[in-house]
Order: structure tokens, then sequence, then C-alpha cells
């Protein structure tokens, strides 16, 4: 997943946001396999289930029959063709979600060799906060964040003051 680079700083920005909302008494559903960043919210004393690699967009059978108490999808909605349904069968009251935010400057992301690793969609901010407003989700904290690399060119220095990420922590309006 991280052969040649290993997202630094946005794991220690999403794991800032992470403790400032959600206790480490709670219970985390993250989308997604286990990866290099349920390993650090569980080295962070979070306990953390994941999905098993089913199709999230025909079966959300894992969603409605876990136990959780918080449910999180780090860099996963941009992947799937329907995150709408994803959301409404999540089974909590609280949610953090993370995006790549469309950036004019580049196209979206295509794997050439991994059909898993496409981005379907690149959002807007007010794109995924419409899409939360529909599902019954208010947003009660949001950042965005730049992920400069270190390349030289046009669109590394626009990396540096173009924000490239959004998280937003929301809760289920009851």
């Amino acid at each position: 997943m991280y052969e040649k680079t290993f997202p630094n700083k946005r794991f220690k920005h999403t794991l800032e946001f992470l403790q400032k909302h959600i206790t480490t008494s709670e219970t985390i559903f993250d989308l997604g396999v286990p990866n290099p960043f349920s390993k650090i919210m569980e080295q962070n004393g979070y306990t953390v289930k994941n999905t098993t690699g089913e199709d999230l967009d025909k079966d959300q059978t894992a969603l409605q029959t876990e136990s959780y108490t918080v449910f999180t999808a780090f860099e996963i909605f941009e992947h799937l063709l329907n995150p709408y349904t994803v959301l409404e069968n999540v089974n909590c009251d609280k949610l953090l979600i993370s995006i790549p935010l469309r950036l004019w400057f580049s196209p979206a992301y295509r794997s050439k060799t991994d059909m898993w690793d496409r981005h379907y969609h690149e959002f807007e901010d007010w794109q995924l906060d419409w899409l939360l407003e529909k599902t019954g989700w208010k947003i009660t904290a949001r950042e965005k964040f730049t992920h400069p690399v270190k390349k030289i060119g046009f669109r590394p220095l626009l990396r540096y003051f173009t924000p490239r990420y959004y998280i937003v922590f929301a809760e289920r309006i009851k």
C-alpha cells in the first residue's frame, strides 16, 4: 500500500482530529480492510474493527451487524460508487470521514494495476457536506489540510497551499 511513501503528515493530522472528538473507550468500525492507520489507532488505545474486503457498494451487512459506537472512513468514500447507501446503513451516532479533495490541477486518480485503487468520486467539500446532510448527519467539526510533496514543478508548488484533504466529525440527527 505505501511501498515508496508513508503519509506521516496525513496520519498525524487524522490522529489528532480523532483524539479531539473520540475517546479511547469507544469502539471504532473503520471502513476498509486493516491498514497502517488502523494499527496507529490501536497503538493509541482505540478498539478498532475493520471490514473484510467485501464490496461495500453491494453489501452493507457488516455495517448493520457489527457492534460499534463510532464509524470511520479515512480516504475510502472516493473509491465507492454509492457512499449514500453506506451512510444510510451506519449503525451508530458518531462518524469521522476524511476524503482527498478534488484538485483543479490534477485528474482523478486511477491505478492501472489495481481495480480497487481508483477514485470514482473526487469530492469538493460541499459535496461531502450535502451527502452527510441527506443521510441524516450533522457536521459539528471540519478541517482542511494540505499535502505538500518534495518535487519541483508547478503542481508540487500548488500543493503547498491548496488543501488536499477534508476531514469531518458528524453526529446523527435525532
